[in-house]
């Protein structure tokens, strides 16, 4: 197997898995908790926290655990002038497989509570307050692994990723999706994780938007950052260091 396919089915494993997290402990919570949304809301986000973190050590030394096609854009355009990071082809393959992994972690979490595969979600996500919390979602978790591979602390990363994501869903109003694959899939369940299609371009918008701040702040706050592209999220095998 290549080196991209052997990373690219590390990013397709990895977002599936964090998607049947978020979508799994939703439904469990719900039926655990029917009447209490705040209680549903912090089972949801301690699990998918602590999943997170778990996967980030499971797949990073593979594809470096981006799971996300913002960090994977961001990742991609920083390094592209030093040599390092994701490559064009890289960057397809990355969301390809983690889109396809997003839907297909909605459909496991479905199945192993015995709903059907797919449903569309009909829990409307629209509204500038909404917008603005995926753009401070999105741009405070770029910022975040950017920084941690600038400064050498990558290692920290599963904590310090799951800790932020933890904590994105209480101080945002939108309990932080700050991912576009993770908001595709999601589209995908009718659960108390699910987001309608329709509420899917507002969300994927300011996500990317998100991206764009977190460059801006990442080219002021760590200059060069560019040079440790290859330990974003963590530190993985790049292509050069393959072939050698």
């Amino acid at each position: 197997m290549s080196l991209l396919a052997r990373r690219a089915s590390a990013e397709f494993a990895g977002t599936a898995l964090l998607v049947a997290a978020v979508v799994g402990s939703g439904i469990a919570a719900a039926r655990l908790s029917p009447t209490d949304v705040g209680l549903q809301l912090l089972e949801n986000a301690i699990a998918t926290a602590l999943a997170l973190g778990a996967l980030i050590l499971t797949f990073g030394p593979v594809s470096g655990a981006h799971f996300n096609p913002i960090v994977s854009a961001v990742d991609w355009w920083l390094g592209r002038r030093a040599g390092t990071g994701l490559s064009a082809s890289d960057l397809a393959a990355y969301v390809a497989a983690q889109v396809c992994g997003a839907i297909s972690g909605t459909v496991l979490a479905n199945l192993m509570f015995d709903l059907p595969a797919a449903t569309w979600s009909r829990t409307d996500r629209i509204g500038a307050n909404l917008w603005l919390a995926e753009v401070v979602a999105t741009a405070g978790l770029v910022v975040l692994v950017f920084a941690l591979a600038r400064t050498g602390r990558s290692n920290a990363a599963p904590a310090a990723v799951g800790a932020y994501i933890g904590a994105a869903y209480w101080f945002t109003s939108s309990t932080s999706f700050a991912n576009p694959a993770v908001s595709i899939g999601r589209a995908f369940t009718d659960t108390f994780a699910g987001i309608t299609p329709t509420s899917l371009p507002g969300f994927v918008c300011a996500q990317l938007v998100g991206g764009l701040v977190a460059i801006a702040a990442i080219v002021v706050w760590y200059p060069n950052a560019g040079n440790a592209a290859d330990d974003v999220v963590v530190a993985h095998p790049s292509q050069e260091a393959e072939a050698r």
